[in-house]
């Protein structure tokens, strides 16, 4: 989590014990409101938080401004969702309070309370996250932003800030921030991992209140286009193998491969102290290509041993400047995340969770002779080709409305690129960065090419080859596009499947 704005005036914490559901109230029917990605009712979203998963509940939190719909000081809002495709709104969970605003962090299960905040049958649920003392940034310091915990022994609905905070002081390091906790248990400590500038630093505890630093990784790995912010790190296996590897995910403030900010990735070892990586220093891997997945960590806690994954849905270069009013903000799909063995290197493939298909409402089929109207401009569609009987150079999916606007999304043969072109979507006069065509290199060598797109009203995201490429982008049309037709750029297409279903909106 990220910003340099002042505020004078730091809020005084409210308590809220009464836990309801606003969005039955609400139409979620503005312009350019998603209607099957996670949106707040109303005011100011940015990066997630907190994620958990905790007796058949997946809690999402989320960085949140609730008098504005720019940034402002930091509050952590709050959902739940039984099915990670519909959400119930909760009343806001973490509030500023005289230690600063409440930046981004994570949310653990004490299950054997270590940290003694237990008091009767429910675990506690533990949050770590950073405190941003906007008064002393004011004054020139730049120890301004320290690590403070919360706990909940009611499955999230209420929180009491730990009366000793912060447990952990800042060094005297500017942008110190984000932590991620889980337990390790092959060493028997809680492990966190912080971003502290340039790089990463790890920590332990006994029991989520006294850390020990016990290593550092970064500074001279990957990509350095900007501050590094809201790292994670979790093991996972290699296919069907017996290897196990750890992925560090860490998103950075500018130059991702498109522009502004992006998501980083390294696979390696982790000792419990330090994380090791596997590839060159210089080796930069992406987790999406597009302009708009940023901040995105994993749940702790999932069931199955999933690793799931969302992101905020925007960019810092127009993030504040995107034309809604009442609302401001997506999170992206959720997402699983798993390591594949290809090409002769292990890299992680990103795939929509297979609960979205509760959403399916009709199917149909295109083709390159067939158009398709679908009047809520709510789709997925699923599109395998065959190159080795394809001679066509450029390949893809067009949405559009009537008034002209459109968005593509494709593949060109000749540069070996996947691409979304919002060049003509629409809006775009609120940012020069915002308009243009983004691309991403295929990975895969199959000659079956696959690309899997889910078309929301405001917003596309594709997954291609399986998930070895993923490209999120959002865009805001004058009138929604209802329009689907496949295109090709000279020569003849085999065309293998093309298969289209209409989706509902989750606020129904």
């Amino acid at each position: 989590m990220k910003y340099s704005i002042f505020f004078l005036f730091i809020p005084v914490m409210i308590t809220i014990s009464n836990c309801h559901s606003w969005h039955q109230d609400l139409k979620f029917k503005e312009q350019h409101r998603p209607q099957f990605h996670f949106t707040p009712p109303s005011k100011w979203m940015n990066d997630p938080n907190g994620m958990v998963y905790y007796k058949g509940e997946y809690h999402l939190f989320y960085q949140y401004y609730p008098d504005g719909t720019v940034w402002g000081p930091m509050h952590w809002g709050h959902a739940i969702s039984k099915d990670l495709v519909h959400w119930q709104h909760l009343p806001v969970a973490l509030y500023p309070d005289s230690l600063g605003y409440i930046f981004s962090g994570s949310i653990v299960v004490d299950e054997q309370n270590t940290s003694g905040f237990q008091k009767g049958n429910e675990k506690p649920l533990i949050a770590i996250f950073t405190y941003h003392d906007v008064l002393a940034e004011k004054a020139g310091r730049i120890d301004y932003q320290t690590q403070g915990i919360a706990y909940s022994t009611d499955k999230g609905r209420t929180w009491i800030k730990y009366e000793k905070n912060p447990v952990i002081n800042n060094p005297g390091r500017k942008d110190f921030r984000d932590p991620k906790v889980f337990w390790h248990k092959e060493s028997g400590y809680w492990v966190m991992i912080l971003a502290s500038g340039n790089h990463v630093e790890f920590y332990r505890s006994a029991n989520l209140k006294n850390w020990v630093k016990t290593g550092k990784f970064g500074s001279n790995q990957g990509s350095h286009g900007g501050v590094w912010e809201c790292p994670d790190l979790f093991p996972a296996r290699v296919g069907n193998s017996d290897t196990i590897k750890w992925v560090l995910i860490q998103s950075i403030g500018n130059v991702s491969p498109n522009g502004g900010s992006g998501t980083q990735y390294f696979i390696g070892s982790f000792n419990g102290k330090t994380f090791k990586n596997d590839n060159l220093p210089s080796t930069v891997l992406w987790l999406d290509y597009g302009r708009d997945n940023y901040a995105g960590v994993t749940w702790y806690n999932a069931p199955n041993n999933r690793r799931l994954f969302i992101g905020w849905m925007s960019n810092w270069q127009y993030a504040e400047y995107v034309p809604t009013q009442n609302w401001r903000s997506s999170m992206t799909l959720p997402r699983e995340l798993t390591l594949v063995q290809a090409s002769g290197s292990i890299r992680l493939f990103v795939n929509p969770v297979n609960e979205l298909e509760i959403l399916r409402k009709k199917r149909y089929t295109v083709d390159f002779s067939k158009k398709l109207e679908i009047s809520s401009g709510l789709f997925e569609i699923i599109v395998e080709l065959d190159l080795e009987q394809t001679t066509a150079w450029d390949i893809g999916i067009e949405s559009y409305n009537s008034i002209g606007e459109k968005i593509r999304v494709g593949y060109n043969e000749i540069q070996k690129q996947f691409y979304i072109d919002r060049t003509n979507a629409g809006k775009k006069s609120f940012s020069d960065s915002f308009a243009g065509k983004h691309v991403a290199p295929r990975m895969s060598e199959n000659k079956i090419l696959k690309m899997h797109v889910f078309f929301d009203c405001s917003s596309i995201e594709l997954f291609a080859d399986n998930g070895s490429i993923t490209l999120s982008t959002i865009f805001f049309p004058n009138e929604n596009f209802t329009n689907i037709e496949l295109y090709q750029q000279q020569g003849t297409v085999r065309l293998l499947k093309a298969e289209v279903f209409e989706l509902k909106s989750i606020w129904k």
